[in-house]
């Protein structure tokens, strides 16, 4: 039912529009006017509704995003972790350098950058038995609160 009342007001507000339009081009020829826009009753509103959804939309994803990098470069580090793990145990300790851990393999050429395409700082323990890796995160400074860290302590 209210479907239906609903569809009468529609078809109610179209044929208002319409004769408003009618009206409004005879007094614009009768006066000599150039031609004005007139603009449908449901204009504004859809007008309204759709930069509500915009904004909304482009807020959301933005949020979504911000964390998103977090997410993916911790994700990157405990695979980074993994990977020295095997290393370690393959040959007893853990490598000098990060890029080390990349050799001839096409899938980790870019393991050594986080999601801001800053470099990973990779720090080893005298004894070589400890490491800590960081990614600097969104600021690029090192030792601040965004940078995210990874350690086998």
């Amino acid at each position: 039912m209210s479907d239906l009342i609903a569809n009468i007001l529609d078809l109610y507000l179209d044929i208002k529009h319409w004769f408003n339009v009618k009206k409004r081009r005879k007094f614009e020829k009768e006066k000599n006017l150039p031609k004005s826009i007139v603009l449908h009753p449901l204009t504004k509103p859809l007008l309204v509704f759709s930069l509500i959804f915009i904004i909304s939309t482009l807020t959301f994803f933005y949020f979504r995003s911000k964390d998103e990098f977090d997410i993916k470069t911790k994700e990157k580090l405990t695979k980074i972790s993994k990977i020295l793990e095997d290393e370690k145990q393959q040959f007893g300790s853990y490598p000098k350098l990060l890029k080390s851990i990349i050799r001839n393999n096409p899938l980790r050429q870019n393991i050594n950058q986080d999601f801001w395409k800053n470099e990973f700082v990779y720090t080893l323990s005298k004894d070589s038995l400890n490491y800590n890796i960081i990614s600097l995160g969104k600021d690029q400074i090192l030792n601040t609160l965004d940078d995210i860290k990874i350690t086998n302590k």
